[in-house]
């Protein structure tokens, strides 16, 4: 892996990947969807090719690289590849907003602190990167669903089979993600907290890195719990609604 990393130009090369992915998408795949939705229709489609990917490739490094790895442990090359997987698709997804929607300041603030994370992790302190990586993980698990859901959302209008996909999507999709978001994320947090700040990593994390992550993360997971929170009142008053009528 050293030698990969030395005459590879990962960065450049898989954000190619990800630039060449949502053109396809958005000139042949979505071609005949309406202009409205194809922008985030294509986003959805390198989402997909990030996510899924990304949550096999973080588990095969900390799980199968180096089992005994830890909160402050230095970067394998491996975790460094992975970590620009992600850079990449986060960069190519914030210039897809940037370009096609601007006014999205959630989401262009997301990843924006996404990206100061990772290129933290992996340019500047070179550790930590096991933290990173099961944090992705915790994100991205949820992709393959969440995409597959945000297609259909997008479609159910005109398109009577998405409005089912969508329908028999959303209470597993909702719960799924309630589960990973609302519950192991924040506990992984708070071991990660517990760790840094017995100040065992303060000798190869600097305190305002570690301090940085912990800030972005806990808001990310704090943002997400209020969204699937919405996502549930929702659910629940839609199917309350298709209750009240069929008694009618």
């Amino acid at each position: 892996m050293e030698i990969l990393d030395a005459n590879f130009p990962a960065l450049p090369l898989f954000f190619t990947m990800f630039l060449i992915i949502y053109f396809i998408a958005y000139l042949f795949v979505f071609r005949n969807w309406n202009i409205q939705i194809r922008p985030e229709a294509s986003s959805c489609l390198i989402s997909l090719a990030h996510g899924t990917p990304a949550v096999f490739l973080a588990c095969y490094s900390i799980f199968f690289i180096d089992s005994k790895q830890g909160f402050a442990s230095r970067n394998t090359e491996f975790q460094n590849l992975v970590l620009d997987y992600s850079i990449s698709y986060f960069l190519m997804d914030l210039l897809h907003y940037l370009v096609f929607c601007p006014s999205e300041v959630l989401f262009i603030g997301h990843h924006l602190a996404t990206l100061f994370v990772f290129l933290t992790c992996r340019y500047l302190v070179l550790h930590g990167a096991y933290a990173i990586l099961v944090l992705l993980v915790l994100a991205e698990i949820t992709s393959a669903c969440q995409n597959t859901w945000t297609l259909a959302n997008a479609r159910r209008i005109d398109v009577p089979t998405a409005a089912k996909l969508y329908d028999l999507l959303s209470p597993p999709f909702y719960a799924f993600y309630t589960v990973v978001r609302g519950f192991a994320g924040p506990l992984f947090v708070y071991e990660m907290g517990v760790f840094y700040l017995s100040g065992e990593a303060d000798h190869v994390i600097p305190k305002w890195i570690w301090v940085s992550w912990i800030f972005v993360v806990t808001v990310a997971i704090s943002v997400s719990i209020l969204w699937i929170w919405n996502l549930w009142l929702e659910l629940y008053r839609e199917r309350r609604g298709k209750l009240g009528k069929k008694m009618r």
